[in-house]
């Protein structure tokens, strides 16, 4: 069967070749169709309002599945991962066109990189024609890329608990957060979790908002006997992670609008907060329902931009409540005060000091 030729999508005052159209990125499943590369790039561009909002100006890494989803197929989390199917791109591609901006970042590791900052709905369009299913930007605007604007609450369901459970967890961080005085947006993850975002004063660097997380998370779960803040799997439970690390330097989420890597093409939903307690298959939302949602109701964080808000009260939960520092990430470089990096069931005290060095 003769190859399709590359046809042109129009995405705001552009048209973006997309090559390969008919290459099905997606299979057919019960309850929706296959999807194309094409329709892939056309759905990109039908959410330009909601999709730009959450990516505009902001450094943005990329989730590539160029081969499409199938069962089985693997994403590449590290450079060992070398028979991955899909992976992240962290650098502008090459090939890019003149029109894509980017910015430099610096990574944990203290190396730079020109990652991809979009600044108009072509960019994300000619992605998708690279093989991008989501999109995962940085909490700063490339004016300041120190400095985030937003502090990220990923609610992550462990083993044993549903979407159910994360959708009540969710209520209850937003009453916490309104009697703190701040007010978050919430989104489905696209999977199993909820995502709720609180726009901040970018006068914090990275490990003051990551301090906030642990600290908000801390108060959430003395509240509620459901959620977690433990950093090691075995000790979570049958409970709500709050994944505080998910605002450290170079952690990201995938972005509303996002489309995610799972049967059905699902998508990274921004709801309001009576939406989402009525939830109950985020499934539901994809790339087939979410267009003409968005075009009929408007996107629900609309308003997102419009206050800023202070994390002290944040980090003052952060230095009241017990627990100090929590691990980072394990490519993260030892950071001063954190825990021994080495999970309970296998920690022997006598090998590690008091800052959480080892002992040879």
């Amino acid at each position: 069967m003769p190859k399709a030729a590359a046809v042109e999508v129009q995405a705001g005052d552009r048209t973006v070749r997309v090559s390969s159209p008919d290459r099905v990125i997606y299979e057919a499943t019960d309850t929706t169709p296959e999807v194309t590369k094409l329709m892939v790039a056309e759905y990109f561009a039908s959410v330009e309002d909601g999709l730009m909002r959450a990516l505009r100006d902001r450094p943005t890494a990329l989730e590539r599945w160029t081969s499409g989803v199938r069962p089985g197929m693997k994403l590449a989390t590290s450079r060992m991962d070398r028979d991955a199917d899909a992976f992240y791109q962290k650098r502008v591609p090459k090939g890019a066109p003149d029109y894509l901006e980017s910015v430099e970042i610096t990574f944990p590791s203290g190396r730079t990189a020109e990652e991809i900052c979009p600044t108009e709905i072509a960019v994300p369009v000619w992605c998708a024609h690279m093989g991008t299913l989501t999109f995962h930007p940085w909490p700063v605007r490339r004016t300041d890329v120190d400095h985030p604007d937003e502090l990220r609450i990923d609610l992550d369901p462990q083993p044993g608990t549903s979407f159910a459970d994360a959708v009540r967890v969710a209520g209850v961080a937003r009453e916490l957060l309104e009697e703190l005085g701040l007010h978050g947006f919430a989104k489905t993850s696209g999977n199993r979790g909820i995502h709720v975002f609180v726009r901040i004063e970018p006068r914090w660097e990275f490990l003051d908002v990551r301090h906030a997380a642990i600290g908000f998370g801390r108060e959430l779960a003395r509240r509620d006997p459901g959620v977690t803040v433990d950093w090691w799997k075995e000790e979570r439970g049958e409970r709500i992670f709050v994944d505080f690390n998910q605002n450290c330097r170079d952690r990201t989420i995938a972005s509303a609008y996002s489309l995610r890597p799972i049967p059905g093409a699902p998508v990274s939903m921004p709801l309001t907060w009576d939406e989402l307690a009525a939830l109950d298959d985020p499934r539901g939302l994809n790339l087939f329902t979410v267009p003409e949602r968005l075009a009929d109701s408007g996107d629900a964080w609309a308003g997102i931009d419009d206050t800023a808000y202070s994390i002290e009260p944040l980090l003052a939960l952060y230095d009241e409540l017990p627990g100090g520092e929590m691990p980072f990430p394990p490519d993260y470089p030892k950071m001063p005060g954190e825990p021994p990096r080495v999970q309970p069931s296998k920690k022997v005290e006598e090998h590690w000091e008091a800052d959480g060095n080892r002992i040879e």
